[in-house]
């Protein structure tokens, strides 16, 4: 740990980052039948957020996609015009579920806002899901209108009939059309609908009520049972994020003995981001925090450090975050050495040499890691600054309106001891999308979340996360569902058993492997080649073993009949270990 002498206690930091008047003034209020601290200063709703927000800044260009720009004036009128839509040609009201499932494209956003005008539930789906989970996560929520880019058309096109029938959907709309084939059965064109349609605007926004404790968002999270699951947030819960991302950046400047007091005006900040929009990271946090600042907000159509180094030049870009292999991508890209102001990690554990590493690359910038979940709609827990880089293995002190208690079996931990996390806290979900049998199992009923995850707390306060309880493979900022890839490599009908496991990566965290073993009368006859290609047509490419280690001998299980993955953690670690060794040597040959 290198030396640093913070101007300011933990303590005094707290008292005036949250002191009177300022944003994150915290206050006691009951809601939903408990005693909690919120902001006092939050806004009431998504809706409320967006009309002041496009308002505030209503002139600075708000969205950056290749060749095209919105200001937040313009992402407004376009929000409010395909709200109209909604309602109008579709049907939509309060409470209804409209799906979202495409890249970062800018009108991805205006159809989000859309959403929250009305009361709507937008539901952010994975967009790199196969047919057969699109379907069920589009059905599941029975989503009455669906919204998608031409790739997702051309993915869901056999399905159209039968999500009418599951989900109850009135529409179809793709943004982008003009990017595929244009036409799709049963669907139409965003562009063609939103151009012909002439209706009223004026009155929308007073027809419906939206209250704090209103049904706001879903976005899916990984399930142990290999479908994903429905997190169901609030505007209150979504709306928390935006107060909690800004925690550890004000806080880091008051630990330097700097203070809070708003800056003069200046140029217009611009933040890359290169996160899908249907993640926490992308949407709750780092756009949530841009459409707050007024920031430009700048889309990448897919990861090229690049050209993500080429775009924070040219659109001068101070800011930028996502998983921690992006950020040493920037680092071993040609924008070393820009002056970057802000480098935010998140949805994936950093490694501990990416903030010293970052920090010689990009002196000016200050680093930051935050900790939360989908379920805690992105951030309860984040660090920055010299209080980060002194504690690279950190992930922060809980947000101000965040409680952490460290759990072993039924009884709170000392110190330094470790344990499951537990979170509590008004951006935790309400529940998991009709799933009461989940909700119980997560949520206790005093509030407090079930992180699955192992850490310990140090003796002030500081959070580390030692290992996972779940077996879900974090990959480069995706969640991969270990179920869903056994049962991937189980439709092989040569397969006894399978256990999908992660192995450690230098830049994406992990990396998804698998060890199977064969049935008695295939033994000799299956091939690591055969298993990665089969699994390959139905599985997401992040999701795709790297490797299969294939063995005839049965795996070892406990005395309950579930797999032991302790054991072949380790296996296939070492396996893959081996084989960059020997690749290393081959190519030297």
């Amino acid at each position: 740990m290198s030396k640093w002498t913070p101007q300011r206690t933990l303590d005094e930091t707290e008292a005036i980052l949250c002191g009177p008047g300022n944003l994150h003034e915290t206050e006691v209020r009951l809601v939903d039948g408990r005693l909690q601290r919120v902001y006092k200063n939050l806004w009431p709703s998504l809706r409320i957020f967006w009309l002041w927000a496009s308002k505030e800044h209503a002139k600075a260009t708000y969205i950056v996609f290749e060749s095209q720009r919105l200001t937040f004036g313009q992402a407004f009128q376009r929000s409010l015009k395909a709200a109209c839509i909604y309602k109008t040609l579709y049907g939509i009201k309060k409470g209804d579920r409209v799906a979202i499932c495409a890249r970062n494209y800018p009108d991805h956003m205006v159809a989000f806002w859309a959403c929250h005008l009305i009361g709507a539930i937008s539901v952010q789906v994975n967009a790199w899901l196969p047919l057969d989970a699109l379907h069920y996560c589009l059905a599941h929520t029975g989503s009455k209108l669906v919204i998608l880019d031409s790739e997702r058309a051309d993915r869901l096109e056999p399905s159209v009939d039968k999500l009418v029938t599951d989900a109850g959907t009135n529409g179809f709309l793709v943004l982008e059309a003009h990017e595929g084939k244009g036409q799709w059965k049963g669907m139409q064109s965003w562009n063609t609908v939103l151009d012909n349609f002439h209706g009223e605007t004026t009155d929308i926004l007073n027809e419906t009520e939206i209250l704090p404790e209103d049904d706001a968002t879903i976005l899916f999270t990984s399930g142990t049972t290999g479908l994903p699951k429905g997190v169901l947030s609030t505007n209150r819960m979504y709306l928390t994020n935006v107060l909690n991302v800004l925690v550890a950046s004000r806080r880091a400047l008051l630990r330097r003995g700097e203070n809070i007091l708003p800056k003069p005006a200046e140029a217009q900040k611009g933040i890359l981001i290169s996160v899908p929009l249907f993640h926490v990271t992308g949407s709750t946090s780092l756009t949530m925090l841009a459409t707050m600042a007024g920031m430009k907000v700048v889309f990448l159509r897919k990861w090229q450090p690049e050209e993500a180094a080429r775009l924070i030049k040219a659109e001068n870009i101070s800011v930028a975050g996502g998983v921690p292999s992006m950020v040493a991508d920037l680092t071993e890209s040609s924008l070393a050495g820009f002056p970057m102001e802000s480098l935010m990690f998140g949805g994936a554990p950093a490694p501990e040499f990416l903030a010293v590493r970052a920090g010689r690359v990009f002196p000016d910038a200050v680093m930051s890691q935050g900790y939360g979940l989908t379920e805690t709609n992105s951030v309860a827990v984040g660090v920055a600054g010299h209080d980060y880089t002194s504690r690279p293995t950190t992930c922060g002190l809980p947000t101000p309106i965040n409680d952490i208690m460290i759990i072993d079996g039924d009884k709170a931990v000392s110190t330094g001891e470790v344990g499951e996390v537990w979170l509590r806290g008004p951006n935790v979900m309400k529940c998991y999308w009709r799933d009461p049998a989940a909700t119980e199992q997560a949520l206790t009923k005093d509030g407090w979340f079930k992180s699955g995850d192992l850490g310990y707390l140090d003796k002030e306060g500081f959070l580390y996360i030692k290992d996972r309880i779940k077996d879900i493979i974090l990959r480069g900022g995706e969640n991969v569902d270990s179920v869903s890839v056994e049962n991937a490599l189980y439709a092989d009908e040569r397969v006894m058993e399978a256990a999908a496991v992660g192995v450690p990566h230098p830049r994406l965290g992990e990396l998804v492997t698998a060890v199977v073993s064969v049935k008695p009368a295939f033994s000799g006859q299956v091939t690591e080649a055969s298993l990665i290609s089969m699994v390959s047509k139905s599985l997401p490419k992040f999701a795709i073993p790297v490797m299969i280690i294939v063995q005839d001998e049965p795996l070892e299980r406990t005395q309950s009949g579930k797999i032991l993955k302790g054991g072949l953690r380790k296996l296939a670690r070492d396996a893959w270990e081996k084989r960059q060794k020997d690749s290393k040597v081959q190519s030297k040959l």
